[in-house]
Formats: structure tokens, sequence, C-alpha cells
């Protein structure tokens, strides 16, 4: 994959990641400016639907363009529950920034498509259609790639085709946003891919795009590897993997060790969500383990051991499916089973009440506990392995597997809880999880577990890899464009 890309906007650097190197562009605030130039020719920007990412990216958008005389228009379905959310954030049929979407998108210049996956699925022969020629077409998922190429078809040859995906869900890109009113630069990484370039303008309009969605730093990717790290990176370590995770943690801690049942979840999913998550997004992983006294690193390096293996078995099958497509089936097949059994929710089983109780009396951080930590350390680095072992740039392979995780979902996760996460996230996200969650937990439980129970010893090879593994230099030079504030969870 060439990590190399030019601009005439944007001020580019090479970034050295471990034993590679990465063209960027740093986003903030102060390069606003220059989007005008980026976005030449364009007069409005179409965004095409009202669900997670939608709303971020749209006042995003419309407030880093105010002054520009871009105008930024929501096109949404004749009659959707969404236009009342619409228009309370500021878009209206009155000030032309609301509109029928195959309308807004025939009369754009530009057309970011952030329905559902699902939708896309349904609807791109429709939006093919009504898209000008010479438009730009923008992504923030490569999911429609792969379902294009699942049924043997492509984009229409007479637009670019680009993509600008924020490592982030959209109430982070939003809020982080907000912050960065006060801190330069605050906002959710992103990668951008040019799948097709008919004009010469493509690489413009989609760093234009992720610097006015807040991004603070953004890095090339492709479409095809976008949606191959994505896809497989919820249904591993960001959601389906920390809920299996969380699931066999609070069963063995009630059941087999005689925790209460608060104790068991703060030594589960509190501690996932919250010391572990700070101390990884401040520095790095390794600084988990360096911070255990000499008996926690034991258990950590234990536990370590016995949980690389069943995980990375998990999350090779995982990669097989997304990347051959038949994950992107099964969601597709998926959404025409909803009319007839729509998902539920997990959020009723006691594990979930009993974190409702903890939340309402949380004091501060927890202790971090080592055997939760080497379980979900280990997990984290098999998925990072195999992602870079596929051949992903680091910085994907970082944001994907490390900093989405941290920076992004476990915070809101702290907040509200995984099961809320799990039940309110995209219709993509929340299949994958409930699909692979369990797989993780039987895996853990019936491999890593026994293993530890009967005693079997650290694998020192797989510890002293984990000590020296490039991804903590990596981390550390990601670290250093990361802007100097925390997201504020609110509700």
């Amino acid at each position: 994959m060439d990590l190399t890309f030019k601009s005439q906007v944007f001020a580019t650097e090479t970034l050295r990641l471990a034993d590679t190197e990465e063209t960027i562009v740093r986003g903030g605030r102060d390069k606003f400016h220059l989007l005008p130039q980026a976005f030449a020719g364009i007069k409005q920007i179409g965004v095409i639907g009202w669900g997670s990412q939608g709303p971020a990216q749209a006042q995003n958008l419309r407030d880093s363009l105010e002054g520009t005389g871009i105008r930024v228009k929501i096109g949404l379905r004749p009659g959707s529950s969404s236009m009342a959310s619409a228009r309370a954030a500021g878009f209206t049929e009155e000030k032309g920034t609301l509109g029928e979407m195959y309308e807004v998108i025939r009369e754009s210049g530009m057309v970011i498509v952030l329905i559902s996956d699902a939708a896309q699925a349904e609807n791109y022969q429709q939006i093919f259609d009504n898209l000008k020629d010479g438009a730009t077409l923008g992504l923030s998922h490569g999911f429609l790639l792969g379902y294009l190429e699942s049924i043997g078809k492509y984009f229409p040859k007479n637009v670019n085709v680009v993509a600008v995906c924020p490592k982030g869900m959209g109430p982070s890109v939003r809020r982080l946003y907000e912050q960065g009113k006060t801190v330069n630069g605050a906002g959710i990484n992103a990668s951008f891919a040019v799948e097709q370039d008919v004009n010469g303008k493509a690489v413009e309009h989609a760093l234009g795009w992720a610097v006015a969605v807040g991004s603070p730093y953004i890095f090339k990717t492709t479409m095809g590897s976008e949606f191959r790290s994505d896809i497989f990176g919820e249904r591993g370590i960001l959601l389906g993997a920390v809920h299996g995770i969380v699931e066999a943690l609070f069963r063995r801690f009630v059941m087999e060790q005689g925790l209460s049942e608060e104790q068991a979840f703060i030594d589960s999913v509190e501690n996932i969500t919250g010391p572990i998550s700070r101390t990884i997004s401040h520095h790095g992983i390794k600084a988990v383990y360096d911070g255990l006294d000499a008996e926690g690193k034991k258990t950590f390096e234990k536990i370590y051991s016995h949980a690389y293996g069943p995980a990375f078995d998990i999350l090779l099958e995982m990669y097989d499916e997304v990347s051959s497509c038949n994950e992107i089936r099964s969601v597709i097949m998926a959404g025409r089973r909803h009319a007839r059994f729509p998902m539920g929710k997990i959020d009723g089983t006691r594990m979930w009440q009993v974190g409702e109780k903890v939340r309402a009396k949380r004091q501060g951080d927890p202790a971090i506990n080592p055997f939760t930590a080497g379980i979900y350390c280990a997990t984290m680095m098999a998925q990072i392995d195999l992602l870079i072992e596929k051949g992903h740039c680091l910085s994907e392979v970082a944001n994907e597997s490390v900093i989405e995780a941290v920076d992004s979902l476990n915070p809101y996760m702290h907040y509200k809880g995984v099961a809320f996460m799990v039940d309110n996230c995209s219709t993509t996200a929340r299949l994958g999880s409930r699909k692979w969650a369990p797989r993780f937990d039987y895996n853990l439980s019936q491999q890593a577990l026994t293993a530890y129970d009967a005693g079997a010893p650290a694998d020192d090879k797989l510890i002293a890899a984990f000590k020296a593994h490039k991804i903590h230099s990596a981390l550390a030079a990601c670290a250093a464009l990361r802007p100097p504030v925390d997201i504020a969870v609110i509700g």
C-alpha cells in the first residue's frame, strides 16, 4: 500500500511509526480558512442520512464552512422520522438546508452518504443514478465497496469516489469538535481513501472533508483496507471482543471466585472502560503492565499467554469472514429478517442491571485488576498482530485497534455501559457484537481460563514479544499528535 500523497492545499508531513513512514495532514481550526480552496467549485455539500455519523458530520461541516458560501444540506427520505431532529439542529427547508434525499443528491457537487449500510445496499443504484457528472461521492465506511464487490458491481465511472472515516462514533465526533472550540485540534482522527479520481480534485475534497469534521490527524488508506479493518475491528476489540471478555470475566469472578456481583462488575467492566482504557489512552498498552506490582505482573503474564492464542483464533476466522464479504452478506440477510424478528436488547440481564448500580455509586477509578488487564491486552495485541500480518498500515492498526477503543467507544461505555453501546450503535456493529461476543466468551473460558487454572506457565517468548512490540513506539508517535483533551462525555 502506497502511504504517500500530495496536496496543493494542505501541508503534509511524514510521520514515522516504528519501521514505516506515512504521509499525514494535521487538522485543526487553524486550517479552516483553507477549506474554500479544498472545495473549490463546490457550492453545496449534501449529507444524506441522519443516523450515527450524520448529525455529527453535518453540524461540524456546517460550522467549519460558516461564512464561506458553501452550503451544507441534509437529504432525507420524505416523512423520515429524522426530519424533526435535523430541524432541531438548525437544518430547515426554509433555509434551504434540508430536503428530499435524491433532490439533494442531484443538486450537490459533493454528496456524503451516511445512511445505514443496509440502506446503502438497497439504494445504491438510485444514488448513483442521481449523482451529477463529475460530482464527488463520499462515504465514511467502505461497506458499500465490499457489498459491490460481493455482487460483482462497481461505482459509476463519471464521479470521484472518496472515503473519510472518523475513528470514533458520531457523538464523539461532534463532542470533541465542540471541545475543539477552546482546544485547537480536538477531535477524532480519520483515515481517508481515494477510490476513484475523475478530475484531479478527489484528494483535496477528501482532506477538506476530514479537516472540516475536526480530525486532528488524517492518514491514507484504501477503501478496501478500511472496510476490512473497520468491520473486523468493531467485531473485535472495539465492541464484540470486549463484550465477550467482560461476560466471561463477570461470570468467573462471581461463580468461581465468590466475589459480590458489584465487585465482579468493578473488576471486569469498570476496569476495562475506566483505568485500563485511560492508561492506554495517555501512556500506551505496555504502561498497563509496567504499572503493576511484581505479583500483578506474574498474573498478567500468565493470563496474557493463555488468552492470546484463543483470541487470535477467533480474530483470524473473523477477518476471513469480513475480507471474503461473507460478513457483509450476513448483515444484508439479517436486515431482511428484522421485519419479522427485530433485534432485541441485551441490557435486561443481571450483569447489566448490576452495572447501573455500580455506575450510580461510582467514586473514582478502581485499581487495575491484572487478570482483567492481561486478557484485554492480549486480545488487543492479537488484533494488532493480525492486522499487521494482513498488510494494514500502522496508523490504521493503531486507530482501529487502540485509539478508537480508548478515546471514543470505551469512554461512552464507561458512562452508559457496554450493553448500552451494543444496543445503540450501528446495525452492522450491533449484529457483529451479538454474533462474535459469544465466540470470544466461549473460547477464552474454555481455553484461556482453564489453562490458567491448571497452572500452565507463562510463555516467555510471547511476553518478550509483547514488551518489544513496535506498536508501542507507533502509539507514542500517535500520542504526540493527540490534542491535550479527553472527551467529556455528556448525556
